[in-house]
């Protein structure tokens, strides 16, 4: 299996990869956000210094309960960090053999015209569209400019909360939405080999949902694609542990990585890159 991105290909069976996250941003759930071009630099470089292979940036918060930003502003903050983006990495040396160098820029966006600016900006080759991708727009866009495309599992609009939802059987859910996913992307002209499946843990999902994904993560090695789990301090941890503070779950962040990691993950997307990088490195050497 590889992933195919702009100008170079990642091949697995290899160590998972790290994601780690930048929040272009005023309102991260974990309060690690900034509008600050200069500190979210820094926090990139202390990510990729510590083992970080993908950098996610974001310009526009997730939550819920924040309005969204206006198509400009967030091509505003995307532009200012893109445009310095190779500050993160040169002049650096890769922590160890395994890192992917330089590391991979990932943009985590979902509206078509922001997804269209980014690209059109250079250096961005993912794409990490947290809109469950309602049309093949994104994934045209990424075709056009050979990027990568993150399809994450989700139902209706992004920034609205879905607490109602209810699953009879969510992995079933999953598997019918990215057959229906990948076929469309096909029909789209985005080759297979480029697309990463996000089964979208705390999207439209309920405890015992987010649960049963890290139990049964292994059905979706059907479709042939990378896995990545976004388990970084998840609602569902809190619930487990009964921890509200979002930055005291990285414990437990670091037990569902080990979770899906034995189910076949290939990609982390953490705050905590340290902690992350030392999971997978030891969890690997340990086969």
């Amino acid at each position: 299996m590889r992933l195919r991105l702009p100008e170079r290909v990642i091949e697995f069976p290899r160590r998972p990869l790290v994601m780690g996250i930048v929040n272009v941003n005023d309102d991260s759930f974990s309060g690690d956000g900034t509008l600050d071009f200069g500190e979210a630099l820094h926090q990139a470089r202390s990510q990729v210094m510590a083992g970080a292979d993908v950098i996610d940036v974001g310009a526009e918060s997730a939550r819920t309960n924040r309005a969204a930003v206006t198509v400009a502003e967030e091509l505003r903050r995307f532009r200012g960090f893109l445009e310095r983006w190779d500050e993160v990495w040169q002049g650096q040396e890769p922590r160890d053999a395994e890192q992917v160098w330089p590391p991979v820029l990932s943009a985590n966006t979902w509206r078509p015209e922001v997804v269209a600016g980014v690209l059109e900006l250079g250096n961005v080759e993912l794409v990490n569209d947290m809109g469950a991708l309602p049309d093949d727009r994104n994934a045209r866009a990424c075709a056009a400019h050979g990027a990568a495309l993150l399809i994450m599992h989700s139902v209706g609009e992004p920034k609205v909360a879905h607490f109602q939802q209810r699953w009879p059987d969510v992995m079933a859910a999953l598997e019918g939405f990215f057959e229906e996913k990948l076929r469309q992307i096909e029909t789209a002209g985005l080759p297979m080999d480029s697309v990463i499946l996000d089964p979208g843990i705390d999207f439209a999902k309920q405890r015992e949902d987010n649960l049963t994904v890290f139990r049964e993560l292994e059905r979706l090695q059907k479709f042939g694609r990378p896995v990545l789990v976004p388990v970084s301090r998840k609602t569902v941890i809190g619930e487990v542990l009964g921890l509200a503070d979002p930055t005291a779950r990285d414990a437990g962040t670091v037990a569902c990585m080990s979770a899906a990691m034995r189910r076949g993950a290939q990609i982390f997307r953490v705050h905590h890159v340290e902690a992350a990088w030392q999971t997978v490195k030891v969890l690997s050497a340990l086969g």
